[in-house]
């Protein structure tokens, strides 16, 4: 009996000591360290043959070719140190672009980032032959350039003009000349375009190199908005060391004027261009342009400001007459992602789009005359991400949540619209990238507890080899305690089944009252309960004896077209409603202290704790990061996609704007805004911040001089997430 007890005594202590040996995750593991940052495949890029790819290594000084088959190193394609000709500023790129015959690359460094997607830089033309480099233009930074289907030539923009280079003759010239700031811009999109349609190149050439389309922005009637800059660091400003500057760009709100656009053709060889006719284009978006495999059938996209009706034109490039190829409506709004999921078929009789049309995202087959010919898939589940066809096996590839809400796989299906095939092996979320030939992808699998695996497949899905499986990161992670995502659901008063994860704090114990942080962000189409791998602030505060909980509400993605658009004019009162449910629930939960509940996000994230501390009184503490306050005060595309104008829905828009609850704002609230926010303006939390004083509610705020939305820069982040456990710390 002794003895027993004795190797009882000594397997537990052994037990504490290994448990105590473990490491506890500290928040410069999180911002500072990147400890938990998962390797990837940096610049990669299939090339035509689809047997080989290429990535950017060396920190950006090679170009390395491998096999997809092998894994083999088979060529290094461009070394800085190799080049024979190569102007002394080049010392390393930040990435790369192959001409379409492989013979020259076109690469980039110094680069001025702009808006979300949109930078200047510095682009150089690298003749593969000649390993020699040529600056693109000498005259100043360019953006977004691309070659010519014929390798001869390359449109780019500068100071929102378009140029043409013919890289045989070393010659430029202007495709347009009236290009003017906060005016007229020509081959990119103005602000809210690339914000909100996500792209920032609105220049298309045709399959024969003859002709370049281009949409053209006057924003002459657009309002203006500024906000001051200050001397600051990182990036610093001298210039505005005594005096601060100001910084004005074009920015139309909600029920505002916005850009005027027009769709243009240039011809390269008569250098005339012409402007399509697409019937009446006031108050209208055009957010893409797609060229079909016919020189002669240019593809415009077309969406009425309200966005609940997108036509597919076809314009002639020499005469400019454009008919209607296909008309989408729906009741409410068109999804996004249908944007870029509209291909034209290389037999050039048929397309394809993802569209709603059933009430899930589906893939769906039309002629070219319009008909329809037959809906690829079926089913309540969601297409998320669309790859494209091949045309030689006459297969559709695509990623869909099929199986969960939470998690992505990869499929295949015929044109027949038979014999779906799933291609990922591994449950969890998949993503895809395929070779040009669609002979192999390269797939980046994670599940929650475990890292990501690049892998390269098969287009039958059968495993060829690993290129990357994270085993350091794996090892790393071994060294910490690192609290798990637990998977749950919960209904709702309403009869809402919500999917959600929580995070328990180490040594959890079911006896004990913990203080709960919920995290979302709850925006439309978006999702926060994903089956995928991330350590991040979440676990940092869990290791400090916090439960995180996070709760996909309705309006998020992945649930179909009832879901998703069931906040439709009333945005943020649903959405709120589901944040309030699931403090409800958590507080039936015996572990769960219901005094100490706090939520906290950014952005529409921010929003939503702000609405949350004025419509209950169980939340103790809110963090509102870069908060929505009032839609009026945010952009058209967006904010009139989910509610109308504030003319015609101002009881969407005011019912459900914090600013207006100021009043029965409860617990303590911490606003935090970056001064020059492009985007979700500093403006909210200033009149927000104004309405809780007059209503008597103090409240706790921070401002970050110069930054962003994202709040980014030098020490910035740290201080940033030091900032708010703090917070949490003292008040939950």
């Amino acid at each position: 009996m002794q003895k027993f007890s004795l190797i009882l005594v000594l397997t537990i202590l052994l037990g504490q000591l290994s448990f105590s040996q473990l490491k506890q995750i500290e928040l410069d593991d999180i911002t500072r360290k990147g400890t938990f940052r998962a390797h990837s495949i940096s610049g990669l890029r299939s090339m035509n043959d689809g047997e080989y790819y290429t990535t950017l290594e060396s920190n950006g000084t090679k170009i390395v070719k491998y096999s997809y088959k092998t894994g083999e190193k088979v060529d290094v394609l461009f070394d800085i140190e190799n080049i024979k000709r190569n102007p002394s500023e080049v010392q390393s790129i930040k990435g790369y672009e192959f001409s379409p015959d492989e013979s020259k690359i076109l690469v980039y460094n110094n680069v001025d980032k702009i808006y979300r997607h949109s930078f200047l830089a510095n682009y150089y033309v690298y003749e593969r032959k000649y390993r020699e480099l040529i600056p693109l233009a000498e005259d100043g930074k360019q953006q977004v350039p691309v070659f010519s289907p014929n390798s001869y030539m390359i449109a780019y923009v500068r100071d929102n003009d378009i140029y043409l280079k013919k890289l045989r003759f070393g010659t430029t010239s202007a495709i347009t000349e009236d290009g003017e700031e906060n005016k007229i811009i020509n081959g990119i999109p103005d602000w809210v375009y690339e914000e909100e349609f996500g792209y920032n190149q609105a220049m298309e050439w045709s399959p024969n190199s003859e002709d370049l389309a281009f949409v053209k922005f006057d924003e002459s009637e657009v309002k203006q908005y500024s906000f001051p800059l200050y001397k600051g660091s990182h990036p610093e400003r001298e210039e505005y060391a005594l005096y601060p500057g100001q910084y004005q760009f074009k920015y139309p709100k909600a029920g505002e004027e916005n850009s005027k656009v027009s769709v243009h053709v240039f011809n390269v060889k008569d250098r005339t261009t012409k402007e399509m006719d697409l019937g009446n284009m006031e108050d209208v978006y055009i957010p893409r342009l797609r060229w079909s495999n016919d020189p002669d059938k240019l593809g415009v996209l077309k969406l009425n400001r309200l966005q609940n009706q997108l036509e597919l034109f076809i314009a002639n490039p020499s005469s400019g007459v454009s008919n209607v190829l296909l008309t989408v409506r729906e009741d409410k709004f068109i999804t996004e992602s249908v944007l870029d999921n509209i291909q034209f078929l290389e037999d050039g009789n048929h397309f394809v789009y993802v569209g709603q049309d059933d009430g899930y995202n589906h893939l769906y087959l039309y002629s070219m005359a319009g008909i329809l010919v037959r809906r690829i898939t079926t089913g309540e589940w969601d297409i998320t991400n669309f790859y494209g066809y091949d045309n030689d096996e006459e297969l559709f590839y695509f990623q869909a949540a099929k199986e969960s809400p939470l998690k992505r796989e990869v499929y295949s299906i015929n044109i027949e619209g038979e014999e779906m095939v799933k291609l990922s092996t591994d449950e969890g979320f998949n993503e895809a990238d395929f070779s040009d030939n669609y002979e192999y992808f390269v797939n980046t699998w994670s599940s929650a507890n475990n890292v990501p695996v690049v892998s390269v497949f098969k287009s039958d899905g059968e495993l060829v080899r690993i290129i990357e499986d994270n085993t350091s990161l794996k090892e790393e992670s071994a060294t910490y305690d690192v609290p798990q995502k637990e998977f749950f659901t919960f209904t709702t008063s309403e009869g809402i089944e919500l999917n959600g994860y929580m995070i328990k704090p180490l040594a959890f114990d079911s006896l004990t009252q913990y203080p709960v942080l919920m995290s979302q962000y709850s925006g439309p189409n978006s999702q926060e309960v994903l089956d995928k791998w991330g350590i991040n602030w979440e676990q940092y505060l869990a290791s400090n004896g916090y439960l995180v909980v996070s709760v996909d509400g309705r309006g998020t993605g992945a649930r179909g077209e009832e879901f998703q658009k069931s906040t439709y004019m009333q945005l943020g009162n649903l959405e709120s409603d589901d944040q309030i449910e699931t403090a409800d629930y958590l507080s039936t939960l015996s572990y769960v202290d219901p005094a100490r509940i706090g939520i906290w996000g950014w952005s529409f994230g921010g929003y939503m704790s702000s609405i949350c501390l004025s419509k209950s009184d169980n939340f103790k503490i809110g963090i509102a990061v870069a908060p929505v306050t009032n839609w009026r005060y945010y952009d058209t595309i967006y904010t009139e996609r989910y509610m109308r104008t504030p003319q015609k829905n101002a009881g969407g828009y005011d019912d459900n704007s914090p600013i207006n609850m100021a009043e029965n704002l409860s617990g303590k609230l911490f606003l935090i805004h970056g001064s020059a926010d492009d985007n979700v303006h500093f403006q909210n939390t200033v009149e927000y911040s104004e309405q809780l004083i007059q209503a008597g509610k103090q409240f706790d705020m921070f401002v970050y001089p110069n930054r962003n939305h994202s709040i980014y820069g030098g020490n910035t982040r740290h201080h940033l997430f030091t900032m708010m456990s703090q917070y949490i710390f003292r008040n939950l």
